[in-house]
């Protein structure tokens, strides 16, 4: 799209600013985009963080489209390369893909277009990079750019290691003279540390956004009859909105699915257990249908860039604050309101354990997963704002939100000392005095006094401890536990997974130590419009509000703007968000543009998509103008 005339630095900042808005249909940057592309384009290296939905594919698209030749993505989802191009196709950008799903013809075609310089943008898989053919075709060719997407995956520490990324230093080493880029949402010192050194980019210059989501509020309730509390939350707060439901194992997903749709809620399972064809056409119908609940394992999720996901519920604990951090991030991209909701309690506790304890790997791997999971179980207890413990973990500092469940429903916190003391001589006595060790429920039945089969069975109704918690309620004392292990004072150990004390239980039991504990308020039914209700979040809840409200008036035009974008979609096979966004729409829908040239001005209408839809969009405002 360019040569090498047009890219000195002041002609290529002007026109990376045309192509924004020609292109893509935007006014201006966002955040450090302007300064990430320059320096892009003046063929520097670059190691870009920035959170999901920060526009983080301008950031390589535009030097790919100003530099001379074709810029070469790497990225590991072969499953959505295929939207992810048709998407570019639609700005009118010449993007394509080679990857194993391809036939050799189709293949050889693209390989073709990419040799006579045809392409602005080719993907590809990282896996690609291992055969001498595809080195070949890279070297017949003029490269702008290199750009290394989800570069968390080069990673042992983060959460989504992927091998074939070790190989990517091929990239440097080929093609030192080649801009390389490297992309992610979610690293923290570590992970970025380890991603310079694997991918050769210690010299680059290195970008940090912030990693905040103002929109999205961010809700951890203690877990009671998980399903029946995930259906509450979607019947009242996001009745008929696409979102994503995390759960553990492959079984619970296809449970939690069959229970969503026996209640009337259109959802779908997505795990590795399913058969590749039924993943692609539930991926598929996710990304193209509104108002579909996708419930999956992990294995789904990275790189889906549907924006208007509006909410993400876990029904089990993340294994780490990055894996929670870039599940959540899948919420809201569009930067209207979303929520981030996890249902919580001491079984995930003891079954997080139980994995890592049972993982492979040294004990130093399982060190790290113990680390990981103390950090996340330190956010799911914590009595401050979560979205400054969350951003902490990524070394970010932040002044508490106003919109996070901690903020907008502080928790009462009490002494729990004297019940952690109960509980611990309790454990203490079985262990010393009968060389016996049980489960949470053992211990809290004998707390309350309770002469259950298994209580009379092992004596248990004769310890002094028997009947001295019925101050606490079965409930209480289950946060008790819970809080207790996540603070590491109290372990759960054995092929059964039983309680033990640790090192530090002995400060608690002498008195030592004083044990504050959080008790979970009851949570007000949270506004749709995610406004925040504190000083420190008014501003940026007005703004909020303000995106997402319409007038009864300009819903109804939304609304049909939204029909028409569904029906155009399918027509063309395509997810509706790659016709336009909902934020377009929204705006379509307020500003009612008469003429192509106000259209034009609307954010997210590029020349290319002006030119496919615009009359059709000024034909049905017409009609909804009529009297």
């Amino acid at each position: 799209m360019a040569t090498p005339s047009e890219t000195s630095p002041p002609d290529a900042a002007r026109r990376a600013a045309t192509v924004l808005h020609r292109v893509f249909g935007y006014e201006s940057f966002r955040d450090r985009q302007e300064e990430i592309i320059g320096h892009v384009i003046d063929g520097g290296d670059a190691l870009v963080l920035m959170p999901t939905g920060g526009g983080k594919s301008l950031c390589y698209q535009i030097p790919a489209l100003v530099r001379p030749g074709t810029g070469v993505v790497i990225s590991p989802l072969i499953a959505l390369m295929q939207d992810q191009v048709q998407a570019l196709q639609q700005l009118g950008i010449r993007a394509d893909f080679l990857n194993s799903t391809q036939d050799p013809g189709t293949r050889h075609v693209v390989e073709q277009e990419f040799r006579s310089g045809e392409l602005d943008l080719l993907y590809l898989a990282p896996e690609r990079l291992r055969t001498e053919a595809t080195l070949k075709l890279l070297d017949d060719a003029k490269i702008s750019v290199f750009a290394i997407d989800e570069a968390h995956c080069v990673s042992q520490w983060g959460h989504d290691f992927r091998p074939d990324y070790l190989e990517l230093q091929v990239l440097h080493e080929r093609w030192p003279d080649v801009p390389r880029i490297a992309l992610t949402a979610t690293a923290t010192q570590a992970t970025r540390e380890e991603i310079a050194i694997r991918l050769k980019l210690a010299g680059a210059r290195l970008f940090v956004s912030s990693f905040d989501r103002p929109n999205v509020q961010y809700r951890i309730v203690p877990k009671n009859e998980p399903k029946k509390q995930l259906l509450q939350f979607l019947r009242t707060e996001h009745p008929g909105d696409a979102g994503i439901v995390y759960c553990l194992t492959r079984d619970s997903t296809e449970r939690v699915a069959a229970f969503l749709t026996e209640q009337g809620i259109a959802a779908l399972p997505y795990h590795a257990g399913l058969n590749a064809g039924t993943r692609a056409a539930h991926q598929a119908r996710f990304l193209r249908e509104d108002g579909l609940v996708m419930v999956a394992t992990i294995a789904f999720g990275m790189g889906i860039d549907k924006p208007d996901v509006r909410f993400v519920a876990h029904l089990d604990l993340p294994r780490s604050v990055e894996g929670y951090y870039q599940e959540t991030g899948r919420a809201g991209r569009d930067g209207l309101p979303a929520t981030a909701w996890l249902a919580y309690g001491l079984a995930d506790v003891v079954q997080q354990r139980r994995l890592i304890d049972g993982s492979d790997g040294d004990l130093a791997h399982r060190r790290r997963l113990a680390s990981h999971l103390d950090s996340m179980l330190a956010l799911s207890e914590t009595t401050d704002c979560r979205r400054t413990q969350l951003l902490a973990y990524f070394s970010e500092r932040t002044a508490a939100c106003g919109n996070c469940d901690t903020c907008l429903s502080p928790p009462e916190v009490w002494d729990g000392t004297v019940p952690a003391q109960k509980l611990l001589s309790t454990i203490v006595r079985l262990d010393r005095e009968r060389d016996q060790r049980f489960g949470a429920g053992q211990v809290i039945d004998i707390l309350l006094g309770r002469k259950t089969d298994r209580v009379a069975q092992y004596g248990h109704h004769e310890l002094t401890t028997f009947g001295i918690g019925t101050d606490l309620r079965e409930a209480e004392w289950r946060g008790v536990v819970r809080q207790l292990l996540a603070r590491g004072l109290l372990a759960v150990v054995g092929e059964y997974q039983t309680l033990a004390i640790t090192a530090d239980s002995g400060e608690v039991l002498r008195g030592d130590r004083l044990v504050m504990l959080r008790r979970d308020a009851p949570m007000p039914k949270a506004p749709r419009s995610g406004r925040r209700s504190t000083a420190a979040g008014a501003d940026a809840g007005s703004a909020l509000l303000e995106a997402a409200e319409l007038s009864a008036a300009d819903a109804a035009v939304f609304e049909q703007l939204r029909a028409w974008r569904g029906a155009t979609a399918r027509e063309q096979s395509l997810p509706a968000y790659t016709v336009f966004q909902n934020a377009t729409l929204r705006a379509i829908a307020i500003a009612r543009p008469a003429t192509l040239a106000e259209l034009a001005e609307i954010n997210g209408v590029g020349e290319a998509k002006l030119a496919k839809y615009g009359e059709a969009v000024l034909d049905l405002l017409a009609g909804v103008n009529e009297p």
